[in-house]
């Protein structure tokens, strides 16, 4: 049975129903994954081009109207923002927002889990993509691991029940730690997440040969931790294709953005640092919020650019024909 989407949602020409938002409250970061960044020359927005936290607010309180009920805050890494708590208080408190989250490379979590956890933030997920201390330097660059570690668990003893742990999976680097991640991820309780490499590398190298794909990745795990039995679509919320292991103890999932594309059950917005509306990942074209925040536009003109750009939404990847489109932007510069 079908349902009609509520009046004035945002359902773009492919049917599809858009009550997710991604923010992005800082293009900074204090590591340099491979993946995201380049390693040095990188050039960041100056402070006066960032949204403030009551541009933020007013944008998500739009967008409520809209019928978002998630709100995931990213960046770069949000917790480099100065001031980050208050603005978990700001959004934790609007009307119709279910569901508030963040992305976080865990770095300085110790710092700031308990009051993230006061101020409303509901759940958290964690980059790592490997537990060898030597690895995670070379991959991010910086030697910050244990820190990372001793996060997580500040995050669960600050009282966070749902904590997921994002692996980035790459060819001939990170086969090695599929099994070791997910060992760690049983042993502490927490969720594990494997995300294909996606042509956001922000050095544009990426090549479809560097992508460990999720046929692969259960493999490993399959052979190296034990058997896994498919989670069925009705209990996963997301993107990801989820298993339990046989044995009972542990979920893993896959995130297949290149291999199988889930583009078919998108309903994902994006909100850049710098205040630019984004309807996918890899979408050539963005909208302008913060010149119609800082222009004294009304919030019809704001509902009016959320349906603009939910209306311009392509297929698949940003294109027609399901092949990546690539804007010239880098995962840190639009937001996780």
């Amino acid at each position: 049975m079908t349902t009609t989407p509520p009046s004035g949602s945002l359902v773009d020409p492919f049917g599809r129903l858009h009550t997710d938002l991604r923010v992005s409250v800082t293009d900074r970061c204090n590591i340099r994954c491979q993946y995201c960044m380049p390693a040095d020359g990188v050039v960041f927005k100056p402070h006066d081009a960032i949204l403030t936290f009551e541009e933020i607010e007013r944008v998500v309180r739009v967008a409520a109207s809209l019928g978002v009920r998630k709100v995931r805050l990213t960046g770069g890494e949000p917790l480099v923002r100065h001031g980050i708590c208050r603005l978990v208080r700001m959004l934790s408190a609007i009307p119709g927002i279910v569901e508030l989250a963040m992305t976080t490379n865990g770095v300085r979590l110790g710092e700031f889990a308990e009051e993230l956890r006061r101020s409303g933030l509901q759940r958290l997920n964690i980059s790592l993509d490997t537990v060898d201390r030597e690895k995670f330097r070379q991959i991010a660059r910086r030697d910050a691991l244990p820190k990372v570690l001793r996060g997580i668990v500040a995050a669960r003893r600050a009282g966070f029940q749902h904590i997921k742990i994002n692996a980035v999976a790459l060819r001939g680097q990170s086969e090695d730690d599929v099994v070791p991640l997910a060992r760690f991820a049983r042993e502490h309780g927490l969720e594990l997440r494997f995300i294909e490499f996606m042509p956001l590398d922000g050095a544009n190298r990426w090549q479809a040969g560097d992508v460990l794909a999720s046929d692969e990745i259960l493999r490993l795990l399959s052979e190296g931790v034990g058997p896994l039995e498919p989670i069925p679509e009705s209990e996963v919320h997301g993107v990801a294709t989820e298993y339990r292991f046989a044995d009972g103890i542990g979920r893993v999932g896959v995130i297949a953005s290149v291999s199988q594309p889930f583009c078919h059950q998108c309903g994902r917005i994006r909100l850049t640092a710098e205040g630019r509306l984004r309807n996918c990942l890899f979408s050539p074209e963005e909208w302008d919020v913060r010149s119609l925040l800082r222009g004294g536009g009304s919030d019809e003109q704001l509902i009016a650019m959320f349906q603009a750009a939910i209306g311009a939404k392509r297929a698949a990847r940003g294109a027609e024909d399901g092949q990546f489109a690539r804007s010239g932007r880098a995962m840190y510069q639009i937001g996780g």
